[in-house]
């Protein structure tokens, strides 16, 4: 009797993602060519898995990873992958492996896969393409990064609003380049202007003979394909969109954006505000050493000459510390309270003008307020930071500088906290840019000035 050959447990990557014994395995598996067993390890990944586990591989073993799988491969695994990884295996991977992706994948996610590829490999992936892939996907290509039209899919279904709907099913049913899946039926007229559209549901339930223009919504939401992918994510929020048509500057239909690759925008908008907030730029845990240290040292380099401008004003009263070493001891403490208290209004004001809600309406009412609680904060923690240093130092006059400067720095704070973004929104700048080297270097100066400028008039 023939012995069974033990198999390997498939894997699951269940809620904890993937874990290191699966990744040694597979790797174990690569290095010994055992591509049945690589296989088997991974049957039971889905795309998002897969794509955590490719992260997870040392760069070499990536592409001999996804040649492994061979037709197993499940093409959605390369939407998946962080940016970073995704041009490193594009680079690696066969042009004739691109090609067979680029026709699986849907048209925005394969137009930003050409659009990485150098341009001899470009064109060797463009020539292996049907007409129609290739055309649709110049199509993508034509808009900005950033742009609905980049985000956009050009597989839809469209008929005609005098069509009946037996008509429409048996379009539907018959022909084969329609998308795998969707769930509404826009209804164009012959210039391709978009009229309204239909779900599918409300197509299945009614009769046949029923005209698609006596059941189609006429009062959608449409998209310019120069919008900007933060405006498309705005839309949908607001209007709590599935989908939406995609139209060019003569109205025409061009494509459509689905809610789910808008919530992957609006993730990968939030996370480069965070980013950018911190000064690391689109700075991913997976790039190397040396774009990493590029990517910082510029903004440290920024805040080096913003600590000399601070470190110029403490150097104005030099002789006042000589003469009493309670100020340097006092003075980090006022402008940490200053920086804690600029980031935290700063914080909400980015995200706010991010999100449309400041504006030039209600501007002034959101400065007042922000005023209002910088104020209030600051008369709460000199009363606080004031009886602290009165019990610490035993000098009332300190006890009520360092309360005075306390009130100026939280207000003047405040005040930067919501002006810097607000100025750089108005100047067309990003805030989530700049604001914090800004708002940091404005609470150091009034920081230090205040205290040590209030400490040398009245103690010195």
């Amino acid at each position: 009797m023939t012995e069974a050959v033990e198999q390997p447990p498939a894997a699951d990557a269940g809620e904890e993602g993937i874990g290191t014994a699966l990744v040694n395995d597979v790797s174990e598996a690569l290095g010994a060519l055992d591509e049945a067993r690589v296989r088997t390890l991974v049957a039971d990944l889905r795309a998002p898995d897969l794509a955590d586990l490719i992260e997870l591989l040392p760069t070499g073993e990536r592409a001999m990873f996804v040649e492994a799988l061979g037709h197993d491969f499940d093409f959605d695994v390369l939407s998946e992958l962080d940016e970073t990884v995704r041009d490193q295996l594009s680079e690696e991977l066969p042009n004739e492996y691109l090609a067979k992706a680029v026709t699986e994948l849907d048209s925005d996610d394969a137009a930003y896969l050409l659009e990485t590829l150098e341009p001899k490999d470009q064109q060797e992936v463009l020539a292996q393409l049907s007409v129609a892939d290739r055309a649709a996907l110049l199509r993508n290509l034509e808009y900005d990064e950033e742009t609905a039209g980049r985000l956009m899919q050009s597989d839809f279904v469209a008929v005609a609003p005098f069509w009946d709907v037996g008509q429409v099913i048996d379009y539907m049913r018959e022909t084969d380049d329609l998308p795998e899946t969707f769930s509404e039926i826009y209804v164009v007229d012959p210039s391709f202007k978009v009229l309204g559209a239909v779900d599918l549901s409300r197509v299945l339930r009614s009769k046949r003979q029923t005209h698609i223009e006596e059941i189609m919504r006429s009062d959608l939401v449409t998209i310019q394909a120069t919008d900007d992918q933060e405006e498309v994510g705005r839309k949908f929020e607001r209007y709590d969109l599935m989908s939406a048509p995609v139209v060019d500057d003569g109205g025409r239909l061009v494509g459509i954006v689905t809610v789910d690759d808008v919530v992957e925008v609006i993730q990968s908008e939030a996370d480069e505000d965070i980013r950018l907030l911190g000064g690391v730029g689109d700075e991913s845990v997976l790039d190397n050493v040396l774009s990493t240290t590029r990517s910082r040292f510029v903004w440290l380099l920024v805040n080096l000459l913003t600590a000399v401008l601070a470190s110029m004003v403490i150097k104005l009263f030099d002789a006042s510390i000589e003469q009493m070493v309670a100020l340097a001891v006092l003075m980090p403490i006022v402008a940490s309270m200053g920086g804690n208290a600029g980031t935290q209004t700063m914080t909400v004001a980015v995200r706010a003008l991010a999100t449309r809600d400041l504006g030039p309406v209600n501007a002034t009412r959101v400065i007042l307020r922000e005023a209002s609680v910088g104020m209030i904060n600051g008369v709460l923690f000199a009363i606080i930071l004031g009886g602290v240093t009165v019990f610490w130092f035993g000098s009332d006059q300190l006890g009520l500088v360092i309360a005075a400067a306390m009130i100026f720095n939280l207000l003047a704070a405040a005040l930067a906290g919501i002006l810097i973004p607000i100025a750089l929104d108005r100047f067309g700048q990003d805030p989530a840019v700049a604001s914090s080297v800004f708002v940091t270097t404005v609470t150091d100066v009034v920081g230090f000035f205040a205290f040590l400028g209030l400490a040398t008039i009245w103690l010195l």
